[in-house]
C-alpha cells in the first residue's frame, strides 16, 4: 500500500457503525454524510415554505421529498472530492475566491468601484533634480531664478550686460563653463540667484 502524505493515515473520519442495537452498514455511516442529510431535509423544509418553490416541492411525494431527495444528495455530497478536501471544504473555499477581490494595491485588496478594476495610484509630485558638479563634470542646464546653485568644480563665471538681447530672453545673466586643468575647490561655491535671473551652464 503505497501513502504518499501522513493526511491520508491520521486524516480519519468519523463514522457510525451502530445506533443501540441497530447495526448499520459494515462500512459505516459518516458523520459527515448526516450533517449534509439534516442540512439538505432543512432547505426542502424552507423551499416549501416560499410561495414559488412550494409548488415544486408539493408536485414530488412526500417520501421522495423528505426522505429520497435528501439521503441521495447527502450520499453524493460524501463521496465527492475536490482536490482531496471533502465538498463543504471546497465549497467555501470557492465562494471565497469568487467572492474576494482579485487585484492587489499595494499588497492590499482592491475592490473595483463602479466597474474599474484598477484600484487608486498614488504618482509623486514632479521633483526637479539639478546637478551640482559633483560628477566631476558639469552639465549643460538653463535655470532661472529665484534659487540658489552649489557649484563643486573648479569653474569660470561670465556676466552678460543688459542689453536688447538680454530683455528678449536670448542671452542669460550668468554663464557658467568648467574650468580644465583647474585645482579642484575644497569647498563648493552657492551663487544665489534672484527673480528673473537667468544661468545657463556650459
Amino acid at each position: 500500500m503505497e501513502i504518499r502524505s501522513y493526511r491520508r493515515v491520521f486524516d480519519l473520519e468519523r463514522r457510525i457503525y451502530r445506533v443501540d442495537r441497530l447495526r448499520l452498514n459494515p462500512g459505516g455511516v459518516p458523520v459527515r454524510g448526516v450533517v449534509y442529510f439534516l442540512a439538505i431535509a432543512a432547505a426542502t423544509v424552507i423551499a416549501s415554505c416560499i410561495p414559488i418553490l412550494a409548488v415544486l416541492a408539493r408536485a414530488l411525494p412526500w417520501y421522495l421529498r423528505d426522505l429520497a431527495l435528501p439521503g441521495a444528495s447527502s450520499a453524493l455530497l460524501t463521496v465527492i472530492r475536490v482536490e482531496g478536501r471533502p465538498f463543504h471544504l471546497a465549497a467555501h473555499a470557492l465562494a471565497r475566491y469568487r467572492s474576494g477581490p482579485r487585484h492587489l494595491v499595494g499588497l492590499h485588496p482592491c475592490w473595483p468601484s463602479s466597474g474599474s478594476r484598477q484600484g487608486g495610484r498614488w504618482r509623486p509630485a514632479e521633483i526637479l533634480l539639478l546637478p551640482d558638479g559633483s560628477d566631476c563634470r558639469m552639465r549643460r542646464l538653463r535655470y532661472t531664478g529665484p534659487g540658489a546653485v552649489l557649484v563643486a568644480v573648479a569653474h569660470e563665471r561670465a556676466v552678460s550686460r543688459l542689453g536688447i538681447l538680454s530683455f528678449a530672453g536670448r542671452r542669460p545673466d550668468l554663464t557658467l563653463r568648467q574650468s580644465r586643468g583647474a585645482r579642484q575647490p575644497v569647498r563648493g561655491e552657492v551663487i544665489v540667484l534672484e527673480r528673473a535671473s537667468r544661468l545657463e551652464v556650459r
